[in-house]
């Protein structure tokens, strides 16, 4: 393995963060703005995309910024891993911000400005997070997207620049919302904070390393899973269970917000962490010999059924699919806790194929909102005839998220299916079956509903635009919305048919790579 220096890491970096300032500097002009959102988007993912050749081969790419102190490096690093999550978010943000532009233009939104800024700086904290070397980098930009995460969730109730803040019930739902969203990841950074300290004091680094830096002989078995306690505490953005609760609480935030937070950036950057910490931190040899590969496991065994169990109990569309969100991280933490080249490999792939399926139904639910203005799965019945592109869309994304092909969601199950055949763990091969079977439960009455309900197109009143009286005509939303959709739900099929699509099996398969014991 080569180490290849290059500034491209950085680069990639800067973009969102650049845009940020760009988008406050044409806060007056919203169309130069947008021009300035998307040419950004666009210019990262190039950047990134450029990295994937060149870590394909083997090779390693770092940009080293500065020293703290001895032991302690500002520094960004390209591995297979990282860059499959840099990957997800960069092309993601592209997508997402074209569907924000007719988003928030079809609602005639408050404070566009802030938000393109917000939603900007959360993408520079997500790929952060993927370029980073060590815990100390990472940490930065864990708490940097936390906080600027935290306007888009509260968006609803805090008002433009200069305008006083309205006092409806919605807006004090997105401001409780915001609350609660900040208590739960402020208090995650401060866990991550004590795990990032005690690492450095006993290992002497906090460099991710193929196998890990932790052994038995780094402290007693005690002071070992005390420390994992604290990284899984601190790694709440992942929504295991029980603290999960700030996740469908932060569904009061505009959708476009919603598919950031559940397919591109906050919660896949939890996931993202505990991966890091079992196969660069501890190494799965040592995750054996503590025992701590059977309570993650059990972690994510019972989000993953709990979860989609309150799943099936929702109406509201958001909530549900919140919920199933829940579920469907928890795959990747169950996959990782297999300790075993398939297990580890289907949680990596999940990974991004969990981005492309969730983000596709999180826009269809948008799509929704903004023509009928209906938020209800009872109230959409027959909605198919008249949105069948988004709702075609949608029934690809739920059959992804059920493990049914042609839908990529296939791929990342199997693997997973295959991890617990490795490690001979037929109960837990029982609860993804299980849990699959729930997602059929869940999805599957939406899908008849939209398309095989009675319509009540007079109940379609009013869309999602809060400023309009009129009764909207029930058609698709705007092309910027219906295109990236399109283009998601396609995606979530071509990785199934093509799962090495822009190298991301080839990623996966370096990822696992030399990572020791039962990998």
């Amino acid at each position: 393995m080569a180490i290849v220096e290059s500034i491209r890491p950085l680069l990639a970096i800067l973009c969102p963060f650049i845009c940020v300032f760009l988008i406050l500097l044409f806060r007056k002009r919203p169309n130069i703005r947008e021009i300035c959102t998307m040419f950004a988007s666009i210019l990262q993912f190039l950047i990134v995309f450029s990295l994937i050749p060149i870590v394909v081969e083997g090779n390693v790419i770092e940009c080293h910024l500065f020293t703290i102190f001895t032991g302690l490096d500002f520094i960004f690093r390209v591995d297979a891993f990282g860059l499959i999550f840099a990957f997800t978010s960069s092309f993601l943000w592209i997508l997402v911000s074209s569907y924000s532009i007719g988003y928030m233009r079809s609602l005639r939104e408050h404070a566009q400005t802030r938000y393109y800024a917000c939603f900007a700086l959360a993408i520079f904290g997500a790929v952060g997070i993927a370029l980073s070397k060590n815990l100390i980098t990472m940490y930065f930009f864990y708490e940097a997207l936390t906080i600027s995460t935290y306007p888009l969730v509260a968006h609803n109730g805090l008002a433009e620049w200069g305008h006083k803040q309205e006092q409806t019930a919605q807006a004090e739902e997105a401001r409780f919302a915001g609350r609660k969203y900040l208590a739960y990841l402020l208090a995650s950074g401060w866990f991550f904070f004590v795990a990032i300290v005690l690492t450095f004091y006993l290992a002497g680094t906090t460099d991710f390393e193929n196998g890990g830096i932790l052994t038995v002989a780094s402290a007693s078995r005690l002071t070992l899973m005390l420390l994992f306690a604290f990284f899984m505490l601190g790694s709440m953005k992942a929504a295991w269970m029980p603290l999960h609760s700030w996740l469908p609480t932060a569904m009061a935030a505009p959708t476009p917000v919603s598919a950031l937070l559940h397919a591109v950036a906050v919660v896949k950057a939890g996931v993202f962490v505990v991966v890091r910490v079992v196969c660069y931190i501890y190494g799965v040899d040592l995750m054996g010999a503590l025992g701590l590969g059977l309570i993650l496991a059990s972690i994510a065994a019972f989000t993953m059924i709990v979860a989609s169990l309150i799943a099936i109990a929702q109406d509201n569309l958001k909530r549900r699919l919140a919920y199933s969100t829940i579920s469907q991280l928890s795959y990747i933490l169950f996959g990782v806790a297999l300790l075993n080249t398939m297990g580890v490999q289907g949680a990596m792939l999940h990974i991004p194929f969990h981005g492309f399926m969730k983000i596709t139904l999180f826009m269809c639910a948008g799509a929704i909102i903004v023509v009928t203005g209906k938020k209800n799965i009872s109230e959409m019945a027959g909605l198919g005839r008249a949105m069948p592109v988004t709702m075609v869309a949608f029934t690809i994304g739920a059959l992804g998220m059920s493990g049914i092909p042609p839908v990529c969601g296939l791929i990342s199950k199997w693997y997973l299916a295959l991890g617990t055949l490795d490690a001979h763990a037929m109960g837990l091969l029982a609860v993804l079956l299980v849990s699959s079977l729930l997602d059929i439960v869940y999805f599957f009455p939406i899908i008849y509903t939209v398309f095989f309900g009675k319509p009540e197109p007079e109940k379609w009143t009013g869309g999602g635009n809060k400023n309009s009286s009129k009764k909207p005509e029930i058609k698709e939303a705007s092309i910027f919305m219906l295109v990236p959709l399109t283009i998601t739900a396609i995606f979530s099929i071509v990785f199934c048919l093509f799962p090495n699509t822009f190298h991301i099996l080839d990623l996966a398969k370096l990822a696992v790579a030399g990572l020791g014991g039962g990998v």
